[in-house]
Formats: structure tokens, sequence, C-alpha cells
């Protein structure tokens, strides 16, 4: 589950998720990322994504919230890299 602030999930999909990624483009995403992490369940992955174009304003903010919150893990949006739209 990728949840978008603009179109947010349904909160019935919540416990059916294995997987949580959130992307990251600025400070606030953070509070977004828990705030979601709340209604997963307990055997849930998960995942905070430095936004692409933001990779080098956020990503150290990101690995220093990983190190503090070891809940949480870093994933890529690797299709970005290999031009995949």
């Amino acid at each position: 589950l990728s949840p978008k602030k603009q179109n947010p999930p349904l909160n019935e999909i919540y416990n059916k998720t294995d997987e949580l990624k959130v992307i990251i483009q600025n400070a606030n995403d953070f509070i977004w990322a828990e705030e979601n992490s709340k209604k997963v369940n307990a055997n849930c992955k998960l995942f905070l994504q430095p936004e692409w174009s933001k990779f080098g304003e956020i990503i150290d903010e990101v690995v220093e919230y990983v190190k503090a919150n070891p809940k949480w893990n870093i994933s890529i949006q690797a299709h970005k890299y290999m031009h995949i739209p």
C-alpha cells in the first residue's frame, strides 16, 4: 500500500496490507507516514521512499529518521532509476 494524501485509501484496506510504502518529499511526510503506520497490522513491513525529484534534498533526513525509528526501512523508487514511468 502506498497511500496518497490527496486520495487516501479506505480504512478497511489497512488491516489487509503486508507492506506500507510512504513517499517522503518533506519533513511533514514523516508525520503522514506515522499516521498511516498506526492503521496497519503488526506484521506489516514499513518503508520510507525518498521522492525521486527530491532525493538529494531529503535522503539524509530519511536515513536519520530510520536510524531513530528502526521499525521503518528505506526503499527507493527503482522504476525511476530504470527510466520506467
